[in-house]
């Protein structure tokens, strides 16, 4: 039975090619709910397009059934089936002898929608993925950068408005510095429009970032793993998918915790203002650390300060000690307090509010406790669907 929020449904799809033994898909079910981002990835050859092709009839299927919005889509005319669903691909496929506007128009008007609408939706559309439409709809293809005629292929893609987008490796022939900024720019807008996605890449870190839920696929599209970024990369069910993951998967997933989550506990710390025996007091009243920070009257950090910078002749100032290098503010990821973690001369990070005075101080036992209970959890969420299976 199709759950009830699903909006598509891949029920036993298969493929088999003519000539060949071998399903290039074999026996696929997934479900993906409405607004959900769901990525395929895998190695090459394992059938992501194949199933990102079976889902529009691009590829009819050898077998199986193909549900949108609970209706059986196999049987009913494709060309009707691809208007009511945006593709986006690496090659853009831009129609080279139309203007911007008129590729962006295409599907409306296969739809025969009027021209004031078409108008209207072409340069919401634009100023959506962030370009000027005055400035853009009236060029050509061959006059835009790489990135500029990625943004234009989404933007033709939702032509239409559709409730249902494919996109496969949208952005993996873009340089890394574009790429980023291409994907937080569909993730803002994704935010705006809540599209239900299937979003097709080999990059197990544009996986994590871009999906609410990673299915791992293996040869033959077969599922191995199946959940949000934050449990695949914390419990990884199986060696395929751990190998498939690589080193660091730990690491990655502090990029979904935030600092503001944490409970940090009190840091020893002295105003600029204070003698030097408050400073003396709090490193004796907690043994466990070398250092303590000198804060300004706002309570915003200033330097670090130990025991021998105490034991200096004179006041402690504003030069005594040592920056405070590694800062972020609460709303940073654990995986960016990390990274300044690493080039602090405390070994820990500060975090400030947006006022920058004092929030806390993270240190290293909190991201192990961070990661274990991340584990935890993930471990006790497959034994519980054991249990129930």
């Amino acid at each position: 039975m199709m759950s009830q929020d699903a909006k598509i449904r891949l029920d036993g799809v298969e493929k088999i090619y003519p000539g060949t033994k071998e399903p290039a898909v074999e026996s696929l079910s997934l479900d993906v709910p409405q607004g959900e981002i769901l990525v395929l990835v895998g190695p090459s050859g394992c059938g992501k397009s194949t199933t990102l092709r079976l889902i529009n009839r691009m590829i009819e299927p050898t077998g199986g059934k193909i549900y949108l919005d609970g209706e059986d889509v196999t049987t009913v005319n494709p060309d009707h089936l691809r208007r009511r669903i945006g593709y986006v691909i690496q090659q853009i496929g831009l129609f080279p002898h139309q203007t911007i506007a008129q590729n962006i128009a295409t599907v409306p008007k296969m739809l025969k929608w009027d021209k004031a609408r078409i108008h209207q939706q072409v340069t919401e559309l634009l100023e959506m993925v962030g370009l000027d439409a005055e400035t853009y709809g009236g060029r050509y293809p061959k006059e835009l950068s790489g990135g500029q005629a990625q943004r234009v292929g989404v933007a033709r893609a939702l032509g239409a408005d559709p409730d249902i987008m494919l996109m496969d490796e949208p952005f993996g022939a873009i340089d890394p510095i574009t790429r980023d900024r291409l994907q937080n720019e569909f993730l803002r807008v994704q935010e705006e429009i809540h599209k239900t996605i299937v979003f097709v890449t080999h990059d197990i870190d544009e996986a994590i970032k871009m999906g609410d839920r990673i299915a791992i696929l293996g040869e033959k599209s077969r599922i191995r793993q199946i959940d949000t970024p934050e449990r695949i990369l914390a419990f990884p069910v199986d060696e395929f998918v751990a190998d498939f993951i690589g080193s660091g998967s730990t690491l990655k997933g502090l990029h979904f915790e935030k600092v503001d989550s944490l409970e940090l506990d009190p840091y020893p710390t002295m105003r600029l203002s204070d003698p030097k025996e408050v400073g003396y007091r709090g490193l004796l009243a907690d043994p466990r650390h070398d250092w303590l920070l000198l804060l300004d009257d706002e309570r915003r950090p200033i330097r670090w300060v130990n025991e021998q910078d105490l034991e200096q002749d004179g006041d402690i100032t504003q030069e005594s000690g040592t920056d405070v290098a590694a800062k972020v503010q609460t709303g940073a990821t654990l995986f960016d307090t990390l990274e300044q973690m690493l080039i602090s001369s405390a070994g820990v990070c500060v975090v400030v509010r947006e006022d920058g005075s004092l929030h806390g101080v993270v240190e290293m036992t909190h991201l192990n406790q961070v990661i274990r209970r991340a584990r935890r959890e993930a471990r006790e969420h497959y034994e519980r669907l054991g249990a129930a299976s």
